[in-house]
């Protein structure tokens, strides 16, 4: 397989008439924030559901952590871990309760002291004892994503994880990312926040038409663009201008 930490080739798949992906490719190196963008119903979700073994693809080859998906599925979820639009955490618990539950069903070894590091990690110690209804939406989304670190995944899907964040609750998000990007996780990200792919990642794809139509650095889509105009200030083009110019051209191709 691959050395990439996820690659993708020709993946498509449909539902009855409907043909939502059309042949995805795309790479993801291993301790990289790959930010994946598209409009409702373009397929990120569904990319994400068929990379984390939730659904199957009707064609394509996915290798993940060096194993194929379709044959190796057992192995590949051993790699990774995935966090939804939604936090899936149990309200009636405490904080600490539900990373005790998930660690003894992950089977690790010393599952208390797992617990503990992780609360501290994430800045919930305080408020491990509280149930977790009784949490802010910003420290539902950590205890959520410190839940999915369990079992040291190499690879964690995060899918749109800060919809319906407020904007401080937002950025606490985004720091808990970039810490696990620098510790070597390996993200895939999809959101339909532009400037979250702006502060977080290394490497965009924009998916358009069941494909992904363009992926590169930030700077290397900037590039696109004619040289900033220089006034009183040089103003670069924003990733929304850029995804939404990206998008309208291939609309008239």
């Amino acid at each position: 397989m691959d050395n990439a930490a996820i690659s993708v080739e020709g993946l498509t798949k449909s539902f009855q008439d409907q043909e939502v992906l059309k042949g995805v490719d795309f790479k993801v190196q291993g301790g990289e924030i790959f930010a994946l963008l598209g409009s409702n119903g373009s397929g990120k979700t569904t990319i994400v559901n068929i990379l984390s073994t939730l659904m199957k693809q009707d064609g394509g080859v996915v290798g993940i952590c060096g194993f194929d998906l379709q044959h190796q599925p057992d192995h590949v979820r051993q790699s990774i871990s995935l966090t939804g639009q939604f936090a899936a955490i149990d309200g009636i618990l405490t904080g600490r309760e539900n990373l005790m539950m998930i660690a003894k069903l992950r089977g690790v070894s010393n599952p208390a002291q797992v617990t503990e590091n992780l609360l501290a990690k994430f800045s919930l110690s305080d408020a491990a004892s509280r149930r977790a209804d009784k949490y802010s939406g910003g420290m539902k989304r950590r205890l959520d994503i410190a839940m999915s670190l369990i079992g040291s995944p190499a690879v964690i899907f995060l899918d749109e994880p800060t919809t319906g964040l407020d904007p401080e609750a937002r950025m606490e998000v985004w720091d808990t990312i970039k810490e696990l990007a620098e510790g070597g996780t390996t993200i895939l990200l999809t959101t339909q926040y532009l400037e979250e792919a702006e502060q977080l990642a290394d490497r965009i794809g924009i998916l358009h038409g069941g494909k992904i139509i363009k992926t590169g650095t930030l700077n290397e889509l900037r590039e696109m663009f004619p040289p900033a105009k220089a006034e009183y200030i040089e103003k670069q083009p924003t990733l929304e201008e850029i995804f939404l110019a990206i998008v309208g051209k291939k609309e008239e191709m």
